[in-house]
């Protein structure tokens, strides 16, 4: 069953090249710099495969674990697999058990969530993947207050929630914290430019440009724009 479910956030952002070699590289060009589907999910495909391999190496490698569950989410993105969709939910909710104060896991999760609801709406999300806007909610805050002042966390927070509500006031907030706070990766860096961007829009009350803005700033936002 094809659902185009949802965005899981890639979680640090390098200037990867042409070939990448880890996961996460692999997973951070496939996110913000191909535009093309098939290209994409091949290195996705790639990504999950050699996090995959790591931790039958070692079953306590948290970074292969991290990219094992953020690479399902993008292929459940790019393919539109339910199956994909559900086992990321549950590989990301064991990873935030194993280490619940660990922000990037919550943000990881609560983007899952907001996005399956994005893209199916409330009911639909909840009787298909299981995903729910609270949970959702509640996981981006959680993310935000484990990850102090960096732009990472509430600028991610707040696209996530102004794709979904432009009128989000707490998403604001959020935004004005991101284009404010530190900015230590790349894609800290990536996340404070969204919130600026995302603010123009914001003061002027373009409800439509707020939606777009956020969503072309997200991992695999481009995806949405086909």
């Amino acid at each position: 069953m094809k659902i185009l479910a949802f965005t899981a956030p890639l979680l640090v952002l390098a200037a990867a090249p042409a070939f990448a070699e880890t996961p996460r590289e692999m997973l951070t060009h496939a996110s913000f710099q191909d535009r093309d589907k098939a290209a994409a999910l091949r290195r996705v495909v790639q990504a999950h495969g050699l996090a995959t391999a790591a931790l039958a190496r070692n079953p306590n490698d948290r970074e292969a674990a991290l990219m094992q569950a953020t690479a399902l989410g993008y292929r459940a993105k790019l393919t539109g697999s339910r199956g994909d969709a559900v086992a990321a939910r549950r590989a990301m909710e064991r990873l935030v058990s194993a280490h619940p104060r660990d922000p990037e896991r919550h943000l990881l999760l609560g983007a899952w969530h907001m996005g399956a609801v994005h893209r199916l709406g409330r009911i639909m999300g909840r009787a298909v993947l299981g995903a729910s806007k609270p949970v959702g909610l509640s996981a981006l805050d959680r993310a935000v207050a484990l990850g102090g002042d960096r732009a990472l966390f509430s600028g991610l927070a707040a696209l996530l929630r102004l794709q979904q509500d432009p009128k989000d006031a707490g998403a604001r907030a959020l935004a004005e914290a991101a284009a404010r706070g530190s900015a230590p990766t790349g894609l800290d860096r990536h996340l404070q430019a969204a919130a600026r961007a995302v603010l123009v829009p914001l003061r002027a009350g373009d409800a439509a440009a707020i939606k777009r803005v956020a969503a072309r700033h997200l991992p695999l936002g481009w995806v949405e724009e086909r």
